[in-house]
């Protein structure tokens, strides 16, 4: 699959202008009810799979289908943060007003990390094409694992990074709205959202390491995998508002 350069600036460009229209669409902390998350569901959704429609017709089926295989693995197995993020919310007791812009940064965070980690995934499998049993014996075990634990909760008390965090950087009695950071008695303090967001982004991390080995069986095409991984994650932050209630 030859990918020019400027497809892939046109795609970044493209991630970027829709965050920022997000951004700017969701500026003022409001709670985000069932219909305004069900507009925005649909909207990321029709994204993916126009994008998707686009790769069919540039490249043919067989990459079209490479892609849809990918979108759909990385958007099912991405609902799983979407569940961890209640939990965390749930934890530090975030407003539901403060929760739309610690996700956003979440996710751009997340599409950052999840393309190093495609980058250096694929450069690993163009170099040692026998890694792609190492990630399925990996997928494998990681499912063991989650069989003998289904009954086990997250428990963020126990967490070790959250207690090295929070012993390290100085934070404040409570939120101070949107804010991360705040300057009180000149000393610059993290706010509790910066502890969610470290959280959030951990807990991406985690689940990545599972879900690229995963689309990495479906197709070895870094342009396919970053995308399918892109749009899948875009959003998700809908999609939690959608089922936040239940």
């Amino acid at each position: 699959m030859n990918v020019p350069l400027w497809a892939w600036l046109a795609v970044l460009a493209g991630i970027l202008v829709m965050l920022a229209i997000d951004l700017f669409a969701h500026r003022r902390a409001h709670v985000i009810g069932v219909r305004e998350a069900a507009a925005w569901s649909a909207f990321w959704v029709a994204l993916g799979v126009g994008f998707g429609a686009l790769i069919w017709t540039v490249y043919g089926a067989e990459f079209g289908a490479q892609y849809f295989s990918g979108y759909v693995i990385e958007k099912s197995l991405s609902v799983d943060n979407v569940f961890i993020w209640a939990i965390i919310f749930g934890y530090f007791a975030v407003p539901r007003q403060y929760q739309h812009r610690v996700l956003f940064y979440g996710v751009v965070g997340a599409l950052v990390f999840r393309g190093a980690m495609i980058a250096a995934g694929s450069a690993l499998l163009g170099s040692f094409a026998w890694l792609v049993y190492v990630f399925g014996a990996f997928l494998i075990l990681t499912g063991i694992k989650m069989l003998r634990q289904r009954d086990e909760h997250a428990d963020l008390s126990k967490s070790r990074i959250l207690r090295w965090f929070r012993s390290r950087v100085p934070h404040t009695d409570g939120f101070r709205g949107q804010r991360f950071w705040v300057r009180e008695g000149g000393v610059l303090l993290a706010t509790p959202l910066l502890s969610v967001l470290v959280m959030i982004e951990l807990t991406d991390v985690i689940f990545a390491v599972d879900s690229i080995p995963a689309i990495f069986a479906v197709t070895q095409e870094p342009f396919l995998v970053f995308t399918a991984n892109a749009f899948a994650i875009l959003g998700l932050r809908a999609l939690y508002f959608l089922l936040a209630d239940l």
